[in-house]
């Protein structure tokens, strides 16, 4: 019953995985595990109360849908606040799944492995070992990025001081900016290094105001050699965040510590950001991480299908490169399915089978887009009320969201005009009709409002 536990709550984490950025993923699911499921109720353990209500309030109800998919016995959960031996569970499940590899027809990386991969993180660094220079895909879509790490890691805290990289969900900031972090290590003895995420960051901020040790959490983040902070447009939200990092940036860059960024979109697209911090940020380098073009997706796949010991047919993996065009992680995510069906199948995976796996899936997540969730994607994006975009305000500000939201939600749900019109505010078919005509208009002309949409989007299918 113990590993049977382990084993769903494993699973679990390698859906969870390809659903959240790899910050969120980490900050929120690292020290959590299954006490034990009674009577239908799945108890989940977490490290703190933080995690408790972040996991009710946000992930709950995609933590029960992904439980019930993988057992039809879970009706519910609980939360209690309470560590887990993450190691040696983990330890545990590892021989699991090296005996369950060792008995399968053909060597493979499950995706319980993969997850508990992700929480192999050095407890000093926080630097996740997975993420290598080695295993990192350089291609026209990151090559300026990736070009731009190099040059850090050759002259630290005084070429390209702060580094900023931003792009989409799932493109490998993350992998990258933890690469530097790691060749640092190796390059320069002695030095310290930390990647937090900014979620986390914030957590530490509050429980140290809360036991009035704010002195001791600026030692640790001011006395580092390499500061990296991933998805620093969460901080943007609270201005005491932005303060203390503010301070903590002054203190390691009057002192050439090197200090890398990243972000889903560039400085001056982040609307709460403070000035002050805004203009340092952009005294740097900054670089974006674009879209992989087909053969570099395709590339990735023969990479990581390698890595994973699984041959599949060329065919195969052409049409998973042709099909998805999202972002990387989408991509493995893809593959990782295609890979568990030709473990569960006698029948060759050939270009028809795959297409089978990948429609069926689509079609599951797709039930999941509501016109909520795209509201609440683009007011997040925008920094604007939900309630602004859906009634009559007729705000400068406000006009450019409705649109997109009225645009996407014809093209992501079909909703037909008269149904799009009635969301917000009642309005008539043909506003909608304009709306979404002056999208695509735009979107022909406008290459930074298709890199918007792309964003807004990931927001949406990454919740």
């Amino acid at each position: 019953m113990e590993m049977d536990r382990q084993n769903l709550w494993q699973s679990a984490l390698a859906k969870l995985e390809l659903t959240l950025t790899r910050p969120s993923f980490l900050t929120w699911f690292q020290e959590t595990g299954i006490s034990q499921v009674e009577n239908g109720i799945a108890t989940v353990c977490v490290p703190n109360g933080f995690a408790k209500e972040w996991l009710q309030n946000k992930y709950h109800k995609t933590i029960l849908h992904i439980l019930r998919e993988l057992s039809p016995d879970v009706r519910d959960i609980s939360y209690i606040i309470s560590r887990l031996d993450t190691a040696k569970n983990n330890a545990t499940l590892k021989d699991s799944v090296s005996k369950k590899k060792r008995q399968s027809s053909g060597p493979f990386e499950t995706e319980e492995l993969s997850a508990i991969s992700e929480l192999t993180v050095d407890p000093q660094t926080n630097l996740n070992p997975r993420y290598t220079f080695d295993n990192f895909i350089v291609g026209s879509f990151n090559d300026v990025a990736h070009a731009a790490a190099q040059s850090v890691l050759e002259r630290p805290g005084t070429g390209y001081n702060p580094l900023f990289i931003y792009g989409g969900v799932g493109l490998g900031k993350t992998h990258l900016i933890q690469a530097i972090g790691s060749e640092m290590l190796k390059k320069y003895a002695g030095i310290t290094v930390r990647y937090v995420p900014s979620e986390r960051f914030m957590i530490e901020i509050v429980e140290a105001l809360k036991h009035q040790e704010m002195n001791r959490l600026k030692e640790k983040y001011r006395a580092v050699d390499l500061l990296i902070m991933d998805d620093i447009q969460f901080i943007a939200r609270t201005e005491k965040i932005q303060e203390e990092f503010f301070h903590t940036f002054n203190a390691l860059f009057e002192k050439n510590k090197q200090i890398i960024i990243s972000s889903d979109r560039p400085p001056h697209a982040i609307a709460t950001l403070e000035e002050r911090l805004r203009s340092r940020f952009e005294g740097g380098m900054i670089a974006d991480i674009g879209l992989p073009d087909v053969e570099t997706r395709l590339l990735i796949l023969k990479t990581k299908a390698e890595a994973k010991k699984v041959i599949l047919p060329e065919a195969a993996l052409a049409f998973i490169a042709d099909s998805i065009k999202t972002n990387v992680r989408e991509l493995e995510g893809a593959l990782n399915r295609v890979i568990m069906a030709s473990r569960l199948s006698t029948a060759p995976i050939d270009a028809d089978a795959v297409k089978k796996i990948l429609s069926s899936h689509h079609a599951s997540t797709i039930k999941f887009v509501t016109p909520k969730k795209i509201i609440k994607a683009v007011s997040e994006f925008y920094d604007i009320d939900e309630k602004d975009i859906v009634n009559q305000s007729r705000r400068r500000d406000v006009v450019k969201p409705r649109q997109i939201a009225m645009f996407l939600m014809r093209e992501e749900l079909k909703n037909s005009y008269p149904s799009i019109g009635e969301k917000f505010g009642g309005r008539d078919h043909t506003t909608a009709i304009h709306s979404c005509e002056k999208v695509a208009n735009d979107l022909r002309l406008n290459p930074e409002l298709e890199e918007e949409l792309r964003l807004i989007k990931d927001k949406i299918f990454s919740v």
